[in-house]
């Protein structure tokens, strides 16, 4: 009976060491990865943060293309403006100039019609010698004036 008794004593102490060799085994797969999770965590907020570092980068300088796109657009809209209001003096000194050329060929067709010679017929009613006064060069000074356009007119 001892010698049955010795034995069972011997097998429980086996099968403690043997568990207690199991928790201690269970202890460092455990410790081990929860050192791996740490380091895990720790690699993907370094990912994290050089991602959100590059978009913060990325913003700055979409922001600072912006900048000059609007700087380039502001001066490309001023410049247009400027040359639009030189268009319209130019157009109006056009106008003006082809209404001069109009009455120079008037005066120049006057003149050959009448083979240069100027005279009125007393005869006729005040109304035609007003319109032959109107056709006699030296009563056309008014239309050789200067041409008036300026930026001011035509400002938007």
């Amino acid at each position: 009976m001892a010698s049955s008794s010795g034995n069972s004593s011997g097998s429980t102490q086996l099968q403690n060491s043997g568990s207690e060799e199991q928790v201690m085994l269970v202890d460092q797969r455990k410790r081990k990865r929860m050192l791996s999770n740490r380091e895990s965590a720790r690699r993907s907020r370094m990912r994290k943060q050089k991602y959100l570092g590059d978009l913060m980068a990325q913003v700055a300088q979409l922001r600072t293309d912006n900048n000059q796109i609007l700087t380039t657009i502001n001066v490309t809209t001023q410049h247009f403006l400027n040359v639009e209001a030189e268009n319209s003096i130019l157009r109006a000194q056009m106008m003006e100039l082809n209404h001069r050329l109009d009455s120079l060929n008037e005066i120049l067709n006057y003149i050959s019609t009448s083979n240069g010679v100027f005279q009125i017929d007393h005869h006729e009613d005040l109304q035609t010698s007003a319109d032959h006064d109107f056709m006699n060069p030296l009563n056309l000074i008014y239309l050789n004036q200067p041409i008036m356009a300026s930026p001011d007119l035509f400002q938007y």
